[in-house]
This record gives structure tokens, C-alpha cells and sequence, in this order.
């Protein structure tokens, strides 16, 4: 059995829905999916300073969040992800970790359309407030995805392009 996993059982007094299964804790696979998600800029960014603040905090919410109850099996990651921009508008207050999830959203493939989308829904059932902070935070990270594209599409059209006339290759 590989140490970093582990699959919590339930009290003997309890019992699973027969569809339902523990969910395990992989260090490895949640730092694997944080990565794929997130990106380096999260893992260098975000957990490196909180494991200075409140040293093992980011490995405990890495493994049990993102190698726990992302590794369920039910849902897709991508209904995961509009599941967690639900919830964090709902909860309103946390907009850094709202910007993270539409950032992961458009990551996995949803569109600018679909995140507006699942915040727009919302208005009725977490009130109007909450979902206009939450499209407010989508709209910033739109610009800010915006401004990353051209950037790499400046850098790639300067290494394409061919040195100054005359120069020696």
C-alpha cells in the first residue's frame, strides 16, 4: 500500500450508500491536480507563502482537497469547477479564491460565456449583490487572461521574426 494514500473507513455503526465510496487522501495526486488546475503561479504564488504563514496548512488543504474530495468519483472536474464558483459567490467575501476558480475554469475549458453564465444564474438564489461581485471578479480575470494572451502573442511574433536585414545567420 503506498503511504501517501489513504482511504478513511467509516464508523462500524455506519454504512455507505452503496453509491457512494471514502474518499482517499493522495498527496501526489492532489499536487498533480492542483498543477494541472492552477498552474505553477498557484503553487509558487499562493502555497508557498501560506506554508511560511501557517507551516503544513497548504499540504493539508492540497491533500485533502484536491487529492481527497477531487478524486471522488461522480463528478467531472469540470462540473467540480462550476460547483466551486457556486459556492464561493454564494459565500461571497472571498474573492482571491473566486479569481483562482474562474482562472482553473477557463484552464479546464469552460468558456468566458459558461462562467458568466453559472454567476448570472445565481442572482435569484444568492441574491443579486453577491452575483454582480461575483461578475466583477470574472470580468477582472477576463482582462487579465486578456492582457496574458497578447503578451505571449508579442513574445511569439518577436521570436519569429527574422533579424535585422543584413545580419549574418
Amino acid at each position: 500500500m503506498n503511504p501517501a494514500v489513504t482511504t478513511p473507513t467509516p464508523p462500524a455503526d455506519r454504512t455507505l450508500d452503496a453509491g457512494l465510496v471514502p474518499a482517499p487522501f493522495d498527496r501526489a495526486a492532489g499536487y498533480a491536480l492542483l498543477a494541472e488546475l492552477a498552474g505553477g503561479r498557484t503553487l509558487s504564488g499562493t502555497l508557498g507563502p501560506l506554508d511560511g504563514l501557517a507551516p503544513g496548512f497548504a499540504d493539508w488543504i492540497v491533500t485533502a482537497l484536491f487529492g481527497g474530495t477531487y478524486q471522488r468519483p461522480g463528478l467531472a472536474l469540470r462540473d467540480r469547477q462550476v460547483a466551486n464558483l457556486a459556492a464561493l459567490t454564494a459565500l461571497g467575501g472571498v474573492e482571491p479564491q473566486l479569481a483562482d476558480h474562474v482562472r482553473n475554469s477557463l484552464r479546464i475549458g469552460l468558456t468566458r460565456t459558461e462562467v458568466t453564465e453559472v454567476l448570472v444564474h445565481l442572482a435569484p438564489y444568492v441574491g443579486v449583490p453577491k452575483a454582480l461581485a461575483g461578475l466583477r471578479v470574472a470580468a477582472a480575470v477576463f482582462t487579465e487572461a486578456e492582457a496574458e494572451a497578447e503578451t505571449e502573442a508579442e513574445a511569439a511574433a518577436a521570436a519569429e521574426a527574422p533579424g535585422p536585414a543584413g545580419a549574418a545567420e
